[in-house]
């Protein structure tokens, strides 16, 4: 991803944890998002403006659900980081809750 405005990134945190709550079905006290802008990342043997997000959850993640956030994330990473949807790859993973700790 290319190096985004500051305001640009917290505007996409903000959405993006509050798309991930509202889909997922949690709180969004439960929701952490990292945007690490700048990354030398190639995808698809090309060093274009790329996206990867890993989605993690105690539970939530199903097929449904993941539909809904890759076409949601995507749309916004897309408007906002303006990252051509075919060059976004999301990664969803539920993990157990003995596998989290604060």
């Amino acid at each position: 991803m290319k190096k985004l405005a500051p305001e640009t990134k917290s505007q996409l945190c903000a959405e993006m944890s509050r798309l991930c709550a509202d889909i997922i079905g949690k709180p969004e006290a439960y929701v952490m998002v990292v945007v690490a802008d700048n990354l030398a990342m190639l995808y698809a043997g090309k060093p274009e403006p790329t996206g990867f997000l890993d989605v993690r959850s105690i539970g939530g993640l199903s097929a449904d659900v993941n539909q809904k956030l890759s076409e949601n994330l995507c749309a916004l990473l897309v408007k906002t980081a303006r990252i051509p949807a075919r060059r976004i790859y999301l990664n969803f993973t539920n993990v157990a809750a003995t596998h989290w700790g604060v």
